[in-house]
């Protein structure tokens, strides 16, 4: 992905649920952020799944 198509999103989170999360990550062998993307695309991919595909600005090139 290039930097072109990447959004910066801020994650404010407490400090036990930073710490279980850095932990599932190492064990993992990803970083928090792949983790996160890892997360949201799967989440994403299973409302779609259920509802139908999400329209995106991708869908208009």
């Amino acid at each position: 992905m290039s930097k072109k198509n990447e959004k910066h999103l801020g994650l404010r989170i407490d400090l036990e649920t930073h710490e279980k999360f850095k932990y599932l990550v190492e064990f993992e062998g990803r970083s928090m952020n792949r983790e996160v993307v890892y997360l949201i695309k799967r989440e994403i991919a299973e409302h779609e799944k259920k509802y139908g595909k999400i329209p995106s600005s991708k869908d208009k090139e």
